[in-house]
């Protein structure tokens, strides 16, 4: 019997060894069959009484052999004999009487039966229950955020609206060796909010679940750590040096979409990690959708980045390549007692035409009542220097409600090209993590 069996049958054990509060008279075939794999196991005709009386040979004897206080000069059941009975032969006292232990267990034999169908019932059902459940080394979590959001401006038809939707994951990880990880995590959503997917709100799959990502994570000697898999960025394994926490979709970039944060679909990375707050990651993926890897139709992408991590600053740098364009990006945070400060900068050089870039700079306030403010502003996207730059302004108040219970409230400003209202909203997420 397994340890987890154990400790569910054991204060079934106990409970029958101290003695059951059972008359035979209230036990029935049908009483039996919630415990026992057999519940033809005993009739009621193999009973010879109810009950065992103070001078009984029986009764005496197990008083003798036990020194139970339950035989205390009042009369017991069958069944609480014969728990008595059986705690003293798993016990192993008083066992130099083999003959009264003999003639106990023919006295007792059905009640014995009983005790052993309902352990072995247990043993069963927790097989059962152990077949059906996760492996040891398995594990899920779960998390459900919802939104309530209302937003003004933006194309026509669009304004003035006021939304719910909800998004959904689901992760299973799974260790085979103890350094590796095995993950695989599925989606759901109903919608990318009133304002066009402004916000960092989960996914919209029009309510069907839908695989997000299966990757696996080896470690390659002490330092390198690999991640292979399928809808998996390649910026999985880069460390940004951003502390921010956004509200808006793309603030939560720090300034740089495409380098520390490029995409892929298919792919391979790794993480070097010198053990002195020094990474040096890299990878390469196929574009979004794409199966195969570094074909000459679709050569992907391929990125590098390094960081530096400290007690209170930290440094990153990234760059990233595919078949039009090249990105560099390079971010920072430095922290303080009552604040943090982030900021970064991307920068896109494609394989013809201007220079574009994005900045964003964001403020945290760690401890403001029961929460924390989050201050930021940055662009929409990249910009070349002849272009006006549309900004995005944000902020936002999160705390928790209740273990695993988390709500963010918060309002934004994206600004929009000439002829286009400027899109604001304010809206209130709740998450939940199980």
């Amino acid at each position: 019997m397994k340890l987890f069996q154990k400790l569910i049958a054991a204060p079934a054990i106990i409970s029958m060894a101290s003695g059951l509060a059972v008359n035979a008279s209230e036990i029935n075939s049908t009483d039996l069959s919630d415990y026992s794999n057999s519940n033809k196991l005993v009739s009621l005709g193999d009973f010879k009484s109810d009950t065992l009386f103070p001078g009984d040979w029986a009764y005496d004897s197990l008083k003798d052999l036990t020194n139970s206080p339950r035989f205390n000069g009042n009369s017991v059941t069958r069944l609480e004999a014969a728990a008595e009975l059986n705690n003293l032969i798993a016990g192993g006292e008083g066992l130099m009487n083999g003959a009264a232990i003999n003639r106990l267990s023919d006295e007792l034999g059905s009640e014995l039966a009983i005790i052993k169908g309902r352990v072995d019932g247990l043993e069963a059902r927790v097989n059962g229950l152990e077949a059906g459940a996760f492996s040891e080394t398995t594990s899920a979590s779960f998390g459900v955020d919802a939104i309530l959001e209302a937003s003004d401006g933006g194309k026509a038809g669009t304004s003035e609206a006021v939304g719910f939707h909800y998004a959904w994951e689901m992760k299973t990880k799974t260790s085979f060796t103890g350094d590796d990880t095995l993950t695989i995590a599925a989606e759901a959503g109903n919608g990318a909010g009133t304002s066009g997917g402004v916000l960092d709100f989960g996914a919209s799959t029009s309510d069907a679940i839908k695989i997000k990502d299966v990757n696996y994570k080896f470690p390659i000697g002490d330092n390198f750590t690999m991640k292979v898999g399928d809808s998996l960025k390649i910026s999985k394994s880069f460390n940004q040096a951003c502390s921010y926490g956004a509200f808006t979709d793309e603030l939560s970039n720090c300034g740089d979409g495409n380098a520390h944060n490029v995409s892929g679909d298919i792919s391979a990375s790794g993480e070097y990690d010198f053990d002195n707050g020094f990474t040096f990651s890299g990878g390469v993926s196929g574009k979004k959708g794409a199966t195969e890897l570094l074909t000459k139709e679709n050569p992907g992408i391929w990125a590098l980045n390094a960081a530096y991590e400290a007690d209170t600053y930290g440094l990153s740098v990234a760059y990233a390549s595919d078949i039009d364009n090249s990105y560099w990006g390079v971010n920072g945070t430095y922290s303080l007692d009552a604040l943090s400060v982030s900021a970064g900068m991307g920068f896109k050089n494609p394989d013809s035409g201007a220079e574009s870039t994005s900045w964003m700079a964001g403020v945290t306030l760690p401890e403001v009542g029961i929460g924390e403010v989050n201050l930021g502003i940055g662009t929409d996207g990249y910009f070349k220097d002849s272009d006006t730059e549309l900004l995005i302004y944000e902020a936002s108040y999160g705390f928790d409600i209740a273990d695993n219970i988390g709500m963010t409230v918060g309002a934004f400003i994206q600004e929009k090209a000439t002829g286009t209202d400027d899109i604001t909203g304010v809206a209130s997420t709740i998450s939940f993590s199980y």
